[in-house]
Formats: C-alpha cells, structure tokens, sequence
C-alpha cells in the first residue's frame, strides 16, 4: 500500500490517477509548500484550505487530512468540531491525529462520531519540541514496549490504521504484527503494510531531505534547468515563435 502525501488539485489528480490508494493531506506542507521551520505554526483553516484542493482532484484514493497543532489538543470538543469540519467543509474521508495511548478516548469519541481516524505514533513532529527535536524512537527497550502499548490501545479505541514514524526495523516488525489494523511506514522498515512518502522527498524538491526518504525524481533540477532554458530564450527572442502566435 503506497501512499503519498499532497497538498493541491494538481498533484492529487495524479497520484489518484496513478493509483495511489491513501492521499495524506500532511501539516508537513507548512514546511515543503509554506516555508514554514516545523509543523507547528500550521492552522486549521490553511489545512481545509488544502485539504478541499486535494479532494476536488480526487476520485477513488482515501484523502486524509491531518489535524494540525492545537487543533485538537485543548479539548475533546474541539477535537470533534475540527474533525467534523475536515469531513464537512474540506471534502476529507477521515483524519490523523498524532500520540499514543493518551490519545484513545480522543479516538474513540471522533470514531462514535463518524469520524474515521489515522493514528500516528513512533516520531510525532507535532511534539518536536517536547522529545528534543527528530529523533529516531524506540531504541531503548522501556520506549519500544510503551510504543508497541500505544499501537494496541490506538487499535482497541477504533483507528482504521496507523502511521508509524522513524523506528527501529525491529519495532515496525513488532507493531505490524502485533496489531490488526494496517500500519502505514515511514522510516519504519519493510514490514509494515504500507508506505508513506512526503511528495516533495520523492520527486526530489527537498534540499535536506531525511534519511527515511528516497527521492524518485530530481525534480528540482529539471525545473531549474526548464526555467533557465525558458529565461534564455526570453531574452533571445526565440519565444514566443509561430508556433505559439494567434493570426
């Protein structure tokens, strides 16, 4: 299961076109498209925003829109307002939360409600300045047994499936097996059910990208090259030429 991040019409039109079955509307976007240093300063209406952009490109893949910081950590309140809007407002199948086993009541309430939910665990970028920055979770074995707990109780509050975010092969191996529900890798190994890629890693946008990424395009250069090709001809002359006048 090869999943994909998006965050406009265009590209969305494409992954679904070329069946890609799970389209994540990430926060990650306040970063590859926004400018932004983290996740954090993303808002709920920058995310219905994009989140409508990806659904209106979209026929057949799940969109999943992800629940941005403070969005849903003040109150289970405000949690089911924002989840609700995802789904109302923006077009969204289901949503993503980050956290553990904290956040099952959170995920059962959204779930009663008719709201599917995406958990998210491992590395949570959300909580970037809490655990010390990007760091690989799991290494030691009392953080790996609370993070296999935290799969479990995400599974018995209802999740549809879970991300699982920059662990130790071992462990992706561990939670794929130890729960039901498809887990969704991304720096976790070959063993879960799914994969998952920020779109600006894999067409190879991405100046600094992380380890846990591979970059399937050099996009970045062919648009450079492409728009130095462009400016040159500009100023030759040479476009537009005939081919592109009206008579």
């Amino acid at each position: 299961m090869a999943c994909l991040t998006a965050g406009d019409c265009a590209m969305a039109r494409l992954l679904d076109a070329a069946g890609v079955p799970l389209v994540l509307v990430g926060d990650s976007l306040g970063m590859s498209m926004l400018g932004f240093a983290n996740t954090l300063p993303v808002t709920m209406e920058q995310m219905l925003h994009h989140t409508a952009a990806v659904a209106r490109g979209v026929s057949n893949a799940l969109v999943v829109a992800d629940m941005p910081f403070m969005s849903y950590q003040a109150s289970e309140d405000d949690a089911v307002r924002n989840a609700g809007r995802f789904l109302k407002e923006a077009g969204a199948d289901a949503v993503k939360i980050e956290g553990g086993a904290f956040r099952a009541p959170l995920v059962r309430r959204l779930v009663q409600n008719g709201i599917p939910v995406l958990g998210h665990i491992g590395l949570t970028p959300q909580a970037v300045n809490e655990i010390g920055g990007y760091r690989v979770r799991g290494r030691t074995a009392p953080e790996a047994d609370a993070l296999a707990a935290d799969a479990k109780a995400l599974e018995e509050a209802g999740v549809f499936a879970m991300v699982i975010e920059c662990v130790p092969v071992e462990l992706g191996e561990r939670v794929t097996r130890e729960v039901s529900v498809p887990t969704i890798g991304i720096g976790a190994g070959p063993h879960c059910d799914g994969q998952i890629l920020v779109l600006s890693d894999f067409l190879g946008m991405t100046e600094s990208p992380p380890k846990l990424a591979k970059a399937y395009l050099s996009l970045a250069d062919e648009i450079k090259g492409a728009v130095a090709r462009y400016v040159d001809e500009v100023a030759q002359g040479t476009f537009p030429n005939e081919a592109q006048c009206y008579k």
